[in-house]
């Protein structure tokens, strides 16, 4: 996201004329998990904040103008990043936030995402309440019990979570809404950053063992995005459009260490799990914003404290030609740059580790496969 003007179109309109030509291309068909489960914040809520204590919403205008039904809560324009992965995914329908989730939905998955949630239970609570990681995954408890519920047993409900995409993207409010503000939270008094990181990664990963120990197998863990490049932070430290580097940095040290455990989940959990890493920090991640005009403001007004949109203000027109949305969140339009390098990642760039969300899938389903010609085999022998 480093910060460029670019004096003509032409360079992005390519980019988004493939971007939605994929996307039609990949919403056809059966899904290719049957569910799927989504943690983390305002890079992925859809509306779980609407009804909270919280200033952290974004169910009003001009927040979603571009969205089919308008406003719902999602920080954006139009889409979520893990919006477009869902379509890719071939689901017919969004996944519905846990806020308004009932019935026979919850087998097709639920978005636990909630706007200003940390890893941290701390983190953004000046903002009011919000729901962090910890009480999501309480939340996909009260989930897994109401699906062993409708599947007959504990039993089949494991093997049925066991097949479903787990996506958790979090961990920015860490930084920006807690240890960026040390008038507000003692963490950055008490760590230096390497030792912040090491301290959010290890309850990321306490957190990841418990979604394995109700079924979890296949996991998307998105890592930080270049917190510096926001047009809040710009702003904030009077760059004159550039990115601020020591906000920065922090994020290169935490991506360092979740890439790593995802290294060690998969070592430890090899016969049976499989974890991904999106590196979003990755200088090759094909994800340039050389095609975009704006990549340093906001398309809408937005306020100065909090960064959001100002309530019903009219934002700039052409919004594909702009990375973000409000001071802190992207644009329809970056979201499905994003979400298609997440989905697939042809060239291994080095934005999706070990393997891209496509090949996560397909491994796991040749095993499936290969269990079941096993099994096949076995049953042949001894008839």
């Amino acid at each position: 996201m480093e910060s460029m003007m670019i004096n003509n179109t032409w360079l992005l309109l390519p980019i988004l004329f493939l971007s939605a030509n994929y996307l039609i291309q990949c919403v056809n068909g059966k899904p290719q998990v049957p569910c799927l489960f989504i943690f983390g914040d305002s890079l992925s809520d859809s509306g779980n904040n609407n009804n909270l204590p919280t200033s952290s919403k974004a169910n009003y205008n001009p927040y979603g103008i571009d969205f089919p039904i308008g406003p719902t809560g999602r920080f954006t324009n139009g889409r979520n990043s893990i919006d477009i992965i869902t379509q890719l995914l071939g689901f017919e329908k969004f996944i519905p936030p846990f806020a308004n989730i009932n019935g026979s939905g919850i087998l097709k998955g639920v978005n636990y995402a909630s706007g200003g949630a940390g890893i941290r239970a701390e983190t953004s609570m000046t903002m009011g309440f919000v729901i962090s990681l910890g009480l999501q995954l309480k939340n996909h408890r009260v989930i897994v019990s109401q699906i062993a519920g409708k599947l007959g047993s504990v039993d089949k409900a494991q093997q049925y979570l066991n097949k479903c995409l787990y996506y958790v993207n979090i961990g920015s409010n860490d930084y920006i809404n807690n240890y960026y503000l040390p008038q507000y939270y003692p963490t950055s008094h008490i760590y230096n950053t390497e030792q912040y990181a090491e301290v959010l990664i290890q309850e990321l990963s306490l957190n990841l063992l418990a979604l394995h120990e109700i079924g979890a197998r296949k996991y998307v863990l998105v890592g930080l995005g270049l917190l510096g490049c926001t047009p809040n932070a710009i702003y904030l430290h009077g760059t004159n459009g550039s990115c601020v580097e020591e906000e920065n940095a922090p994020a290169y040290i935490y991506n360092a260490k979740l890439k790593s455990l995802v290294d060690n989940f998969n070592n430890k959990f090899s016969l049976d799990s499989k974890f991904i890493f999106i590196n979003s920090t990755s200088e090759s991640d094909g994800q340039s914003s050389d095609g975009f005009l704006v990549s340093n403001a906001p398309c809408c007004p937005s306020r100065l404290v909090g960064g959001g949109c100002i309530p019903d203000e009219k934002p700039c027109y052409n919004r594909s030609d702009y990375v973000f949305w409000d001071d802190f969140h992207p644009t329809d339009a970056w979201n499905q740059l994003i979400a298609i390098g997440s989905y697939d990642d042809p060239y291994s760039s080095g934005y999706t580790y070990p393997m891209d969300i496509k090949h996560l899938v397909e491994q796991e389903t040749k095993m499936e496969l290969e269990s079941i010609n096993e099994n096949t085999s076995q049953l042949s022998a001894s008839s």
